[in-house]
């Protein structure tokens, strides 16, 4: 957006005034508005920020990189979903509402469900991610984390963390949690707790509402509520290098409510294939992103 400089703004009046003088002030006008031009070029905050591009410390605007859909294939349309995660084949899912929230086993293609295992009701499910055999589950405002053997979703360990739960994922390190907030938080895999924070920003500002996280090719993806964005997340900064935009993916005739919004991304780390869906969405969508 540009910006108004209050020298600028009087220029008009300053000539004008100086024009009804006479003929014999023109120098005076002339030497003003070299003087205006001068003030308005070297503005203080364009010198900050040129200075800034000098040293490299300016965040470059994240680009939008387009995509084309692959494929897509069957999703079960009552599905809260807030996590999604593939793995042998086939997606694990974690969904979400106070007496709905599940986690869940989903055979690939079909979509079928094929292993679930219901939370308490007072329990709302959120971000999942995958540890070795562990699936690791959020709820949203309890705080509570839960611990299940992959393979019979047995319950093995339960934990706390200090903030919402939104979205989770693994970057083979460490787990990655998000709450809504533009800050990231990273916990130790085996203990749960916070090992660091990580500020997210997008064009140089904070960007709140990260959802649903997927760790792809050394890049944290993740879901921004209520938006049909993706963004792209540099871990070491930060910063969001780049963003896609999946606006239209879904039929409008196949989106039920506001509540309906893009919500879970899953990477298939072994054929480099990316899935996104969303809540309450009868499709989960295989998108390439192009060069």
């Amino acid at each position: 957006m540009a910006k108004n400089h209050p020298a600028t703004k009087s220029s008009s009046a300053r000539h004008l005034a100086i024009f009804v003088l006479g003929v014999t002030a023109a120098a005076f006008v002339a030497v003003g508005s070299f003087l205006l031009l001068s003030r308005t070029r070297s503005n203080p905050q364009d010198r900050t920020e040129k200075a800034a591009i000098d040293r490299g410390t300016v965040e470059s605007r994240a680009r939008q990189v387009s995509f084309e859909v692959v494929n897509s294939y069957p999703h079960d349309p009552t599905s809260f979903t807030q996590g999604l995660v593939w793995k042998d084949g086939g997606f694990y899912e974690s969904t979400g509402l106070y007496g709905q929230s599940k986690v869940r086993r989903l055979e690939f293609p079909s979509g079928k469900v094929i292993k679930e295992l219901k939370l308490a009701p007072e329990l709302f499910g959120e971000g999942l991610a995958l540890v070795d055999g562990r699936l690791i589950q959020l709820t949203w405002k309890s705080r509570r984390g839960f611990v299940y053997d992959r393979d019979s979703f047995r319950v093995i360990q339960e934990f706390k963390y200090d903030t919402e739960g939104w979205g989770l994922t693994y970057d083979d390190k460490n787990l990655v949690l998000s709450d809504g907030s533009s800050d990231l938080f990273y916990l130790d895999p085996q203990t749960y707790r916070p090992a660091r924070r990580l500020a997210v920003t997008m064009n140089g500002r904070a960007l709140t509402e990260l959802n649903e996280l997927e760790f792809i090719e050394g890049e944290i993806w993740a879901n921004v509520w209520q938006t049909d964005l993706i963004v792209r997340i540099e871990p070491a900064s930060g910063r969001v290098t780049s963003f896609l935009n999946l606006k239209g993916i879904l039929a409008p005739s196949d989106r039920t409510g506001s509540d309906a919004v893009l919500n879970g991304i899953a990477y298939d780390a072994g054929k480099k294939r990316i899935f996104v869906t969303g809540k309450l969405w009868p499709r989960i969508f295989e998108i390439k992103v192009k060069p």
